[in-house]
């Protein structure tokens, strides 16, 4: 890996690396990151969990420091970035947060999260003394309404030349810092942000590193999405009130009781171009948010006053953009009506595809080695480079030349690209065993049902608890909690009975332990060893059907000729499914069972797709190999 990436970086190739758990992959991309960017520009570092920032930061660059101490010119310099929100602001602690008028106030210390503000206000001026990074992973316990007391996104703030705090900035230093390192590790949404932004946040780079980049696609269209709501609106026209004239702001509240009115009677669902009345709603918030704007942005000598009034702009400029977005309903935004419960009902706008932004705005100017234990769907990188913007027929063979097959696009500057599976370092065929209900009835929109319920508790008392439950809903794994307590003497933890970090410590510590949930667990626990021999998996994780965005996606593919079940329903199906069963198998020494109690896995002619996109395990339909396994496990 280590010599792919190094060949990648000095051909300006991009590169796809699939290393599989185990394999040392973060090693594999450092060590050559480090040469490069000694001789010439800062190699940026991407992740999509603070875990493996952690990781790389904490742990496998400070060992690299080490072991290289003598090997290398100089000692390289590595620094973390994270978005504006993450960092203590310091006149927003000083000067206090804007009310529903706009006027910024002192945020009075009552209550749990009153006192939490003001234990952060103590921490991020102790931070300042310390030297220390204001960063929110190293604050005190806090809610994350009290965190918003003490933090600006990067629209509020006042920028390090106007605002009086800017040299003891907390962000500011961290960019600095950025700057003058070598390695600068991040994460995707950061990523995203400074492209979109013309790479005005990250230092100049020539190198980008993915880690974690099967994520990279969702984080991107995350970054890269908005919602608009009539409280948003409200909110925002109240905040603008001491600054502007009050016909300009009435227009926009009385937009935002026309948005309202309109998402009342529409329905949930994509926005169509017939639906009219929420596109015309949209309009006028729009509008409204455009004059209030240009307003806003007339001279004002009060420096006092200029501050609120600023981040007030901010707002108003972040409620004329969505509006604009969710007017406009183009081919490249899908727009939805969604219900927030409680919250009432708002828009949401999310662009149909990244692909094409993360190809001119990541790929085009830098090369990209993207790595993951799972870029492989269906055998193939070319899921997941579709995804990140490259052409399947842009791909290099191992001969250096160019798979000449399928250019569709010739108009399209070509980005050369590769991909390596380095392998991993576990038996798979010795260590697993796949099995797939076969006997159980096909999954139902109701849930699971008594014959489901039956072969969890089997499987679970084969195994002696130890079992981790990946559920395609909260319902579904509560139900099954519900079953196996009333039917067994074993432990049981659902997600939502505390907190995830909580029941993944009490899962680790005892053996007999079992935990349920849902869509964070199939990607973010590591259990090795005896604590976890069974994984059981309820049904293929394909998207719901009435999900809008996926929706719009499989639609897309389908009207271009293309078949949009499998390229996206079946993908997304695949990928959670290789991080699904990715969970059993974390060292050499562990053994264990993935079931999956969903028959089209095999009976279905998709299945061979998704079957392909899975560790190579011994599969088997042997209900009484498989408990007869468990039980040898358990008694070991």
């Amino acid at each position: 890996m280590a010599t792919a990436v190094t060949g990648a970086m000095e051909s300006g190739e991009h590169l796809l690396v699939q290393a599989g758990t185990g394999t040392g992959k973060s090693l594999g991309y450092l060590v050559p990151a480090l040469l490069h960017a000694l001789q010439d520009e800062p190699v940026v570092v991407s992740t999509a969990t603070l875990n493996l920032q952690a990781q790389l930061v904490d742990k496998d660059l400070p060992a690299l420091m080490e072991a290289t101490e003598n090997l290398l010119p100089r000692r390289p310099s590595y620094a973390i970035l994270k978005g504006r929100n993450n960092y203590a602001c310091l006149h927003r602690i000083r000067e206090g947060a804007p009310d529903e008028d706009g006027v910024l106030v002192e945020m009075p210390v009552v209550g749990p999260v009153g006192q939490q503000v003001l234990e952060l206000r103590e921490w991020a001026e102790q931070q300042l003394q310390d030297g220390g990074a204001g960063d929110r992973d190293h604050a005190p316990t806090h809610q994350n309404q009290a965190w918003q007391q003490v933090a600006i996104s990067a629209r509020e703030c006042l920028g390090a030349q106007k605002c009086p705090y800017g040299q003891e900035c907390f962000a500011e230093k961290a960019r600095d810092e950025a700057r003058r390192s070598d390695i600068v590790i991040t994460n995707h949404a950061l990523l995203s942000i400074d492209a979109f932004e013309n790479h005005t946040v990250l230092p100049e780079h020539d190198v980008v590193v993915v880690d974690e980049a099967h994520e990279l696609p969702a984080r991107v269209t995350g970054a890269a999405s908005a919602e608009l709501s009539p409280q948003m609106v409200e909110r925002v026209a109240r905040r603008a009130r001491p600054y502007a004239e009050d016909s300009t702001v009435d227009d926009l509240a009385d937009a935002s009781d026309a948005l309202r009115k309109a998402l009342a009677d529409g329905r949930e669902g994509r926005i169509e171009s017939s639906h009219t009345a929420v596109l015309e709603a949209a309009a006028l918030v729009r509008d409204a948010a455009r004059r209030l704007y240009t307003e806003l942005g007339k001279k004002d000598d009060d420096a006092d006053e200029d501050a609120a009034k600023r981040q007030t702009r901010g707002a108003v400029k972040e409620i004329f953009d969505t509006a604009e977005r969710a007017a406009a309903l183009g081919d490249v935004d899908v727009v939805w009506l969604a219900d927030r419960d409680r919250f009432g009902r708002e828009l949401r706008i999310a662009p149909l595809t990244v692909s094409g932004l993360l190809r001119e705005l990541v790929l085009k100017d830098r090369t990209v080695v993207m790595t993951s234990a799972t870029l492989t769907l269906g055998g193939e990188f070319d899921a997941i480079a579709r995804q990140v913007g490259l052409r399947p027929s842009d791909r290099l063979a191992d001969d250096e030349e160019e798979v000449a097959a399928g250019n569709d696009d010739s108009t399209v500057e070509p980005l050369p690209w590769r991909g390596i599976d380095v392998g991993s370092p576990f038996a798979y065929d010795k260590q697993a065993i796949l099995y797939v209900a076969k006997h159980l009835p096909p999954p139902h929109r109701d849930g699971l049902g008594s014959k489901q319920f039956a072969e969890i508790i089997d499987l679970v008392t084969a195994a002696g608890g130890r079992t981790l439950g990946l559920f395609s809903s909260r319902r579904a794994a509560e139900a099954a909690t519900a079953a196996v307590r009333d039917a067994t003497d074993f432990t049981v933890l659902c997600q939502g009975d505390a907190q995830l970090k909580e029941l993944s410590e009490q899962f680790v510590e005892d053996p007999e332990v079992s935990l349920f949930g849902t869509l964070s667990l199939w990607q973010g626990i590591d259990v090795p060893g005896s604590t976890c021999t069974l994984v059981i998996i309820d049904r293929i994780p394909f998207p719901r059907p009435d999900e809008p965005l996926m929706a719009a996606r499989q639609r897309a593919v389908d009207e271009a000729g293309g078949n949009g079940f499998m390229a996206v329903a079946a993908t997304h199906a695949a990928l959670l499914l290789a991080q699904g069963t990715g969970r059993l198998i974390r060292r050499t020494t562990d053994k264990g069972v993935v079931a999956i109690l969903d028959p089209r896995l095999v009976t279905a002619r998709y299945g061979a797709y998704l079957r392909a996109s899975l560790p190579p395990m011994w599969a088997t339909a042997d209900r009484e190999a498989v408990l007869g396994a468990l039980k040898r496990l358990q008694a070991g």
